[in-house]
């Protein structure tokens, strides 16, 4: 958000513009149904299952609110998307490998990618 700030700021564009409630109207949806369906595995015991489940839907919003954004943003989403098949198929703990790859390791490549040629 720090980030998304500053940016806005550098632009002389508002984060309230249209671009970025699109973005978050992209985003949003994807997130809250992880957190209903992480709640219903988490009441069914289904723990393994929620890596997977964490990246796919993440993924989702990631590609939907990149629609908004410089094209290598769906891509992000798609390669979360493509991991989080790969967690729902894994045994624990290679699915949580899976999941840090994602969050941390996607994070990281795509986001230094993005600084460097698109200035943050």
């Amino acid at each position: 958000m720090v980030a998304i700030a500053r940016k806005a700021r550098d632009a002389a564009t508002p984060v309230s513009s249209a671009a970025g409630r699109s973005f978050v109207r992209g985003l949003v949806p994807p997130l809250v149904a992880g957190a209903m369906v992480t709640a219903a595995l988490a009441h069914a015991g289904s723990y393994g299952l929620m890596p997977g489940v964490w990246l796919m839907l993440y993924g989702a919003g990631v590609v939907a609110a990149g629609a908004f954004s410089i094209r290598l943003v769906p891509v992000l989403g798609s390669l979360f998307m493509g991991l989080g098949a790969v967690a729902l198929f894994v045994a624990r703990p290679w699915s949580d490998v899976v999941l840090a790859l994602g969050f941390g390791g996607l994070h990281i490549g795509f986001g230094f990618w993005i600084a460097r040629r698109h200035g943050g």
